[in-house]
């Protein structure tokens, strides 16, 4: 580790990534560039990088936003170092703040070759008396001095079955023009997005973006934490600038009392830069989701998923249910077959009773072990539904374990929809789920596990820590740290993060998870625009959309759902067991088709032909490129017949190879590419819904 003597400013990075950083003594210290080449630098930055909301000292200018907190704006350089790590860049900036005796330590770090950071505050107390910390930003920064008049907003809202609704509008309808300069002070107002409780992507999604719109540069980030979250982006009278962060005492009810020598440590958030707009900044942050992930057997195996839950069994399996099912499962090509919610209930109310984990007698009369001895008799991995975090109230379990094993608020266990929520700080709770983890593998022989997290516990817990949020804190960070142990003891289990669909799709778990459950969603003609939106939020390679073909559906119905599938991890259900021998032949023909592309996939970066979607839009469209191919999917939604314009400006001036892969059967639609202008209309046939997935080759 190298030491370096304090300077005017710290640059820092490497051929994709360049982050320089004003370290004079008579400022702040403050980003002053983090962009993905060394263009020259934009003025003097003003926006600390590093803002601390304590008790004792509030904000340096009143407001409620986490930009020019008074202990931020003390903070003076101490120092900093650099290190490498294989191929990554690790850079170390050390503060200090002289009244209170606040040692503060920002860490970058970033993938040679990807234009794109990952950062988190170390706050350490070495002065005499305990401080409480109110907030702690993982990063701030200034916007590069760009006139706010030119930038874009970038942000997602999210919600049971309306995952990722995404929209993009100019900063100035939401942060009006105040002639700050005039006043000679920073404004008040912010966007601030913030998550409450355990589901991080309930309500917003921790990704946003600002994009200057006339000079093309983006910055693109998102917070990684399965907890509650802030993000907020406002002005000062230098431009535009960004905080983002974990929970807060103003948002979580957090607050961390810090004794003489004791750390915190923030959330850890990511940060992609481009200079070619959010298509840009997109493919940066999807390289650095790559690099943040856990190594698995899965990230090339990529196997199709059938789970027999959606508009399917629904919650209601048995052995003479999902026999015929294993088999039409397994003629259509998948590779995983997850038996989905009740394998557990020897009724039918277990919604209260969940908690031991152990197999129905009655749903399977000769042991849950003849359906999984099936599933691998025909060449299929055996997946289990698990709902780890929550035991029922009604369940054994409740009165088995400690009460301090559960998430309490005043000695009373906190009780949301009639289910207690496991404490992962204790090691009882931890024991329990180690028990049952490794009974289904060892015992059982199961190799998929879908996690599943259908309540939110709400603020916390207060037993045993400083606050709420607090406790609640440590219980995510002992959940992630369950996770870590769990695949460390079986590295080629394969655990797929849902939450009532998309309610926890949040880094923390999916760089240590390898798919992602993106909705609950029923309606597959509603389904499109949150798969088509998902690889804003999530890796393509992880991204499983429901696909649901029934044996009621017309032709285009069903290559309608199968699409909506096939441009991700394909994850398909249905009563494939009832289908005639012509629909299961396009089932089989799309998993086949699904298959011979999935390899691209896992290296591929998305675009969106059409814009990012909206909820009602009567055409969607993904564009995944990869290498030379680019493979598009076009939705249409029931009663749209005209030609509809598709923009894939990377392959402007080019010749190109246009196959249809699926599906081939169906009436064809007119394709008509323009290499002038980049541009594909498709024509299509018919009225109803329908969809195709295309391949599209530069010549």
């Amino acid at each position: 580790m190298t030491s370096l003597e304090p300077v005017t400013s710290l640059v820092w990075g490497h051929s994709a990534l360049t982050l320089t950083v004003d370290v004079s003594p008579d400022g702040p210290v403050a980003v002053r560039t983090l962009a993905g080449d060394r263009r020259p630098t934009p003025p003097r930055a003003t926006q600390p990088l590093v803002e601390v909301l304590v008790a004792g000292e509030g904000r340096a200018h009143v407001s409620s936003r986490f930009s020019e907190t008074a202990i931020g704006r003390r903070l003076a350089y101490a120092g900093s170092s650099q290190r490498r790590d294989g191929a990554w860049r690790e850079l170390r900036i050390a503060l200090r703040d002289a009244r209170t005796g606040l040692a503060v330590e920002t860490v970058f770090r970033s993938l040679a070759g990807v234009p794109a950071c990952q950062v988190r505050t170390e706050v350490t107390n070495r002065g005499a008396a305990p401080v409480l910390l109110l907030g702690v930003t993982s990063f701030a920064a200034g916007f590069g001095a760009r006139p706010v008049r030119d930038l874009d907003l970038v942000r997602g809202d999210s919600e049971w079955l309306g995952e990722g609704r995404w929209s993009r509008r100019p900063l100035r309808e939401a942060v009006p023009d105040l002639e700050l300069a005039l006043h000679g002070q920073d404004g008040r107002g912010r966007v601030a997005v913030t998550s409450q409780g355990t589901w991080s992507t309930g309500t917003h999604l921790p990704t946003g973006g600002l994009v200057d719109r006339v000079g093309g540069a983006a910055w693109l980030w998102q917070v990684e934490h399965n907890g509650p979250w802030r993000w907020e982006v406002g002005e000062r009278r230098d431009g535009a600038y960004v905080a983002l962060l974990g929970p807060t005492d103003v948002d979580h009810q957090w607050a961390q009392r810090l004794a003489p020598g004791e750390t915190f440590t923030s959330v850890p958030v990511s940060v992609a830069v481009s200079e070619g707009g959010l298509d840009g900044a997109v493919a940066a942050l999807t390289a650095h989701r790559r690099a943040l992930r856990r190594p698995h057997p899965d990230r090339s195996a990529l196997p199709v998923v059938f789970n027999d839950y959606m508009n399917t069994l629904m919650g209601d399996p048995t052995t003479a249910k999902l026999l015929p099912l294993i088999d039409a499962a397994a003629d259509a090509g998948a590779e995983v077959f997850c038996v989905d919610a009740g394998w557990y209930d020897n009724g039918t109310a277990w919604w209260d009773s969940v908690g031991e984990w152990q197999p129905s007698q009655t749903r399977f009369p000769r042991g849950i072990e003849e359906v999984l001895a099936h599933i691998r008799g025909r060449g299929l991995v055996p997946g289990l539904w698990l709902e780890p975090e929550v035991i029922g109230v009604r369940s054994p379990m409740a009165d088995k374990l400690p009460a301090e094993a559960f998430l309490q608020r005043d000695g009373v266990r906190v009780v949301e929809h009639e289910r207690y929520h496991l404490d992962l700080r204790h090691p009882r709770a931890v024991a329990h789920l180690d028990e049952v983890v490794d009974r289904l593998v060892e015992q059982l022989g199961v190799g998929y596990l879908k996690l599943d997290y259908n309540i939110d516990p709400g603020a916390g817990t207060d037993l045993a820590t400083e606050s709420v949020g607090a406790g609640l804190l440590g219980h995510n960070r002992a959940h992630l740290a369950w996770l870590d142990r769990l695949l460390d003891r079986h590295p080629h289990l394969v655990l797929e993060n849902c939450a009532s669909g998309a309610m926890r799709m949040d880094y923390a778990l999916l760089s240590r998870t390898q798919l992602q459950s993106t909705s609950d969603q029923q309606d597959f003609r509603r389904y499109p625009p949150i798969a088509v939106a998902a690889p804003m939020s999530v890796l393509p390679e992880q991204s499983a959309s429901w696909a649901y073909p029934q044996p009621e559906m017309s032709p285009e119905e069903i290559a309608y759902t199968m699409c909506t599938g096939m441009l991700g991890r394909l994850y398909l259900s249905g009563r494939l067991d009832r289908m005639d021998a012509g629909q299961r032949e396009s089932v089989r023909a799309a998993v086949r088709a699904h298959q011979a592309i999935r390899a691209d996939l896992a290296t591929a970066v998305p675009l969106w032909p059409l814009g990012l979607p909206r909820w009602d839009d009567p055409w969607l469209s993904l564009a995944l490129r990869s290498g030379e191919v680019t493979y598009l999917a076009v939705w249409r939604r029931g009663g749209a017949t005209a030609p509809v314009p598709l923009a894939l400006p990377h392959l402007r001036g080019r010749a190109v190879d246009i196959d249809v892969l699926y599906p081939r059967e169906l009436p064809a639609w007119r394709l008509d590419w323009a290499a002038g202008t980049g541009s594909l209309t498709v024509t299509p046939t018919g009225a109803e819904p329908a969809a195709r997935l295309l391949r599209i080759t530069e010549g």
